[in-house]
């Protein structure tokens, strides 16, 4: 018997002998029932949700690398992956976190509770600004992830899977026309016979310029992996239809796709068709390339940046050094990083102290060391061809020159406007590019988010950017002097005038040259992010000694 029995037991029986004992006492009470013991529900699981406070938030680095799915392992260069167990929501509160200590417009973000989304994705979506340009574009048109790895070897190496073909988007949406802007060099596209101008009709037997599966448009045109063979219906300049297979394979961009030398009027051009800032192994294809030309005793340079999405601001810089010369640069401000307004000087990404970036007038160690001297061709006037993919470094370049009055003569139609940088980031397996900064030139100047164009003004004083309106010629190799672009800019400099009609024509026709590169979310949808390259940003280099 236990002690409550015992208790129990002994109540009862002084119950009885009380009742016995008194004449009047009342009869006993009516017996309770024990009561039914039953197991309580055990405890809810501690919640693996972060708690959202709106407009508090805590420092990114407490939720930074914290993973729902860990990496392990090292990563293209070796480096071991920093990724530690955590969960979708501290994922998802780094972002948060992160945006608001970093994003240059970081107080036109509406703060929403990151746990009421499913994915990082949808929520990185959510942190930008609405806001509109003055010509009603999105403010913040360049905000977008990559997979990291993905993102590492593009950088390290500029190869990627796929044919070695870049392609425009002339219309996008049906009736859609694409053409094959150019060839890289030794690539599956090049042994194909495919060249400059070819229209793309049909991809595996689906119609480019109507048809509805565009899965398997995308997936043909921008094969995921290689060893990929598809079958690309073609249309030549003179109405000839045939088809052609090509297989995908480890393609190696070339960053200088040509660069020569050609005289007209008794005046010699120097000629670089210049593809992407945005891998390392640019820096050492301009300083090779521009070695040439210094030899050459050019009297003109030509850079074609038609297709030249960005990259390394570093490398804007070295080549704007190349364009205009040691005594016009020297000392003076390439560009200069303008943050959000809680930066007081600091670089609130690296944590270093602000200062304007030079034009580097030796190699910074990407691929040329730094105690390499950069080439020149010391000119005081460049021109530069452009279209609506001529975006970010490439237009820093522009703007860049434009501070230290060197001329800058712009052939073609309207840039993509990126006066705005980032610094990639990586968290648990995913890149993430949100604007940090705003690039000004030596003249405090930065304002072309609706991009340059020829004869456009461009600031509130009236200054114009000379130049002529030109479309892109298709019919013409790129580099060739018949080339309607080159061709302007040799008018030009011959003239100081545009080709008779050329400003007429492209006013008809530049609304309908589209910015695509690599538009793999959806051949529908405006592709002006894919247009761009990685757009990244030299990490604080000083000058060199």
């Amino acid at each position: 018997m236990n002690s409550k029995q015992t208790l129990v037991t002994a109540a009862l029986a002084a119950c009885t002998l009380a009742a016995c004992g008194g004449g009047n006492s009342p009869p006993p009470a009516a017996a309770v029932p024990p009561p039914v013991l039953t197991t309580p529900p055990p405890p809810p699981p501690p919640s693996t949700d972060n708690t959202w406070t709106q407009g508090q938030f805590a420092p990114a680095s407490s939720f930074k690398n914290q993973c729902a799915s860990p990496r392990t392992g090292t990563d293209l260069a070796g480096r071991a992956f920093p990724d530690t167990k955590g969960t979708l929501s501290d994922e998802l509160f780094w972002l948060r976190s992160w945006s608001n200590e970093t994003y240059l417009w970081y107080n036109e973000i509406t703060d929403q509770n990151p746990n009421n989304f499913s994915s990082t994705q949808t929520y990185f979506d959510e942190l930008k600004t609405n806001a509109k340009t003055v010509n009603g574009n999105d403010k913040d048109q360049f905000h977008f992830t990559r997979d990291t790895a993905e993102d590492l070897k593009n950088r390290l190496t500029a190869t990627s899977a796929g044919y070695g073909i870049a392609l425009t988007f002339i219309r996008s949406a049906p009736p859609r026309e694409i053409r094959i802007a150019y060839v890289e060099p030794n690539s599956p596209a090049a042994a194909a016979g495919l060249t400059r101008g070819l229209k793309i009709i049909s991809v595996d037997g689906e119609d480019v310029e109507n048809g509805t599966n565009v899965a398997k448009l995308n997936g043909g045109l921008f094969p995921d992996a290689t060893g990929e063979t598809h079958t690309l219906g073609i249309e030549a300049l003179d109405g000839t239809q045939s088809t052609v297979s090509v297989t995908s394979a480890e393609v190696t961009r070339a960053p200088v796709n040509e660069s020569k030398t050609f005289e007209r009027g008794g005046r010699k051009y120097g000629y670089v068709h210049f593809t992407t800032f945005g891998s390392e192994p640019a820096e050492k294809a301009l300083f090779d390339a521009f070695a040439d030309l210094q030899s050459q005793n050019i009297d003109d340079i030509v850079l074609d940046l038609r297709y030249n999405g960005g990259g390394f601001l570093a490398i804007a810089s070295q080549l704007s050094y190349m364009i205009a010369g040691a005594d016009r640069t020297n000392n003076k401000t390439f560009s200069e990083q303008v943050f959000n307004n809680k930066a007081n000087g600091i670089n609130p990404v690296t944590g270093a102290v602000l200062r304007p970036t030079p034009f580097y007038k030796t190699g910074v160690d990407f691929t040329v060391a730094t105690s390499v001297d950069a080439p020149s061709v010391n000119k005081p006037r460049v021109f530069v061809l452009t279209t609506g993919r001529t975006c970010s470094a490439s237009e820093a370049v522009m703007n860049g020159l434009r501070g230290i009055d060197v001329e800058v003569i712009q052939i073609g139609t309207r840039t993509c406007g990126k006066p705005f940088g980032f610094y990639g980031t990586d968290n648990c397996g995913t890149t993430y590019h949100t604007i940090q900064f705003k690039s000004v030139n030596a003249k405090g100047f930065g304002e072309y988010a609706d991009g340059f164009a020829p004869g456009q003004v461009i600031s509130t004083a009236g200054d114009v950017m000379p130049g002529c309106q030109v479309p892109d010629d298709f019919g013409n190799a790129l580099g060739d002097p018949s080339e309607a672009l080159l061709s302007s800019a040799v008018t030009y400099a011959e003239t100081g005038a545009c080709p008779a009609n050329t400003v007429a024509v492209a006013s008809a026709k530049a609304d309908t040259f589209s910015f695509a590169y690599d538009p793999k979310l959806d051949l529908l949808k405006d592709p002006r992010v894919q247009a761009m390259e990685m757009d990244r940003v030299a990490m604080d280099y000083g000058l060199p000694e």
